[in-house]
Order: structure tokens, then sequence, then C-alpha cells
């Protein structure tokens, strides 16, 4: 009879259901993963950025007239996008600024280092951003007799988070010439209607200062005489939180705080 001592106290000793192995087992797996998703993401970063920056020209040229709702090859957007000079601002001033290369420049992310930027008090901050930049980029589409129009970036609060978005003025810089939003966590059918191609058709041509100061203003009725009516844009139906958000981030924005200071500036030097 052969001998099976050896064996039977080799099975014996090892246990494949031990905690031990299926820790390890759990171990190795988890590594392996952690290995294959990180080298993904540092493979597929220069895309993300690529496709990042895409979105924001698209984003860009749709407030500025001068591409619609459809999105559009590479090659068409990086090409009309040529055509803008985009430009560091200091906001408290107005002045161009070339502390930093606009290139590299990441606004947002800039509003959560204390050295480049500053905490906002609730009266003083009516979009609810808390925290105020220092710098911003500006658009600037040109042509053969000056600017032709800016286009800036925005952003606020409405009901249920932060809309941002782009706001594009006219060469008089006192006119909109087209909004658009990109990112907002608004209501479908309400609050989302800041998505509507027809809503967003009603800015352009819309006033912005009234004895110097922003005088946007979203409402259910528009006044009977031209001369309010020309500051007012229709509110969204069933979204007044939504509404008072888009208008208190209009102010903001177009006002001393944000790019009032230079959109005064380039008035002055155009003699507008």
């Amino acid at each position: 009879m052969p001998n099976t001592a050896g064996s039977n106290s080799d099975k014996k000793g090892y246990n494949k259901d031990s905690i031990g192995n299926i820790l390890l087992v759990a171990i190795t797996v988890c590594l392996l993963c952690s290995i294959i998703v990180a080298g993904t993401a540092v493979a597929l970063k220069p895309a993300q950025l690529e496709n990042r920056e895409l979105d924001i020209r698209q984003n860009i040229l749709r407030a500025a007239g001068l591409m619609g709702a459809a999105a559009q090859p590479a090659e068409q957007v990086n090409a009309l996008f040529e055509q803008f000079s985009v430009k560091l601002i200091e906001l408290e001033t107005g002045e161009y600024s070339g502390a930093i290369d606009p290139g590299k420049f990441d606004q947002l992310k800039s509003t959560k280092d204390p050295a480049m930027s500053t905490v906002l008090s609730d009266d003083g901050d009516p979009a609810t951003l808390r925290r105020l930049e220092k710098y911003a980029l500006v658009y600037l589409l040109e042509g053969e007799q000056g600017i032709e129009k800016v286009v800036l970036p925005i952003r606020g609060y409405g009901l249920w988070g932060t809309l941002y978005g782009y706001v594009a003025v006219a060469n008089d810089f006192d006119t909109i010439d087209g909004l658009t939003f990109y990112s907002h966590k608004e209501t479908p059918g309400l609050g989302g209607e800041v998505d509507n191609p027809e809503w967003k058709a009603l800015w352009p041509g819309v006033k912005i200062y009234s004895d110097g100061q922003p005088a946007i203003a979203l409402v259910k009725t528009r006044s009977s005489t031209p001369e309010q009516a020309a500051f007012e844009v229709d509110a969204l139906s069933g979204a007044s939180l939504t509404s008072r958000g888009v208008q208190n981030l209009m102010r903001f924005w177009l006002g001393d705080r944000g790019f009032g200071p230079y959109l005064k500036k380039l008035s002055g030097e155009s003699g507008v």
C-alpha cells in the first residue's frame, strides 16, 4: 500500500479558503486594478485636457454667436477660435496683466488659492460665489475697426447649484450680444430652460448700464416704457429662484466687483 501520509499532511497544511489567502488575493487584485486605473488615467489625461479646452472654445463661440448648439469638428472650432485674443485682466483695476500666462491660468482653480482670491462678505456676494478671484480671462474678437465684441466668463448660484457660462458684450460695452450656460444643476423644464435656444435668443440687444450700474432685470411682465424694457429679459416660467440667480450673477459680473472696471476702460478707450 502506498504511503500517503506526506501528501495528506500537505493538504491539511494548506487551506485555500483561509482568511490569509483571501486577503492576499483581494490585495493583489486591488493593486492590479489600481495600477490599471492609474495607468489609464495618465494615458487619457492629454485627451481629457484637449476635450476640456475644446468644450471651452465651443461655448465661447456660442456666446459670441459664431457657432450653433450642435458640436463641430475640432478643426473647425479651433479655426474659428483663432479669431479671438485671450487676455488676462486684474478685476479690481480692469487693467491687462502679465502676471500669469493666460494659456496656463485656471480661473476657477485660482478661487481656492488664498493668495489668488478674496473672501466675499454676504452682502457683497449676491451671486453666492464665496470667493472672488483677483484675475480673470477675457476673450476679444477683433476686426479692422478694433474690438467687435468681448466674451466674459460668468458664474453664480441658481436654485440647486452654480451656473457656469459666458456672456458676450457688444463693442459699445453697454449691450449684451449673447449668453450661454455650459454647466448647471437646474431642474429640467424649469430652471433648466437656461439652455433653451429661444430663451437665450432674447438676450442680444439687452442694455446693461443705467447711471453707471448694471440694471439687467429678469421679469414676468415687460415694462411698458421702452427705456425700462431695454434692460429686461423674460424670466424663466416656474423658475423664480433660477431667474433671480441669473439676474444676480449678471449684475455682479458686469458690476464694479466683476468686469465693470474693464468694460468702462474699454468704453473710454473707444470713445463710446
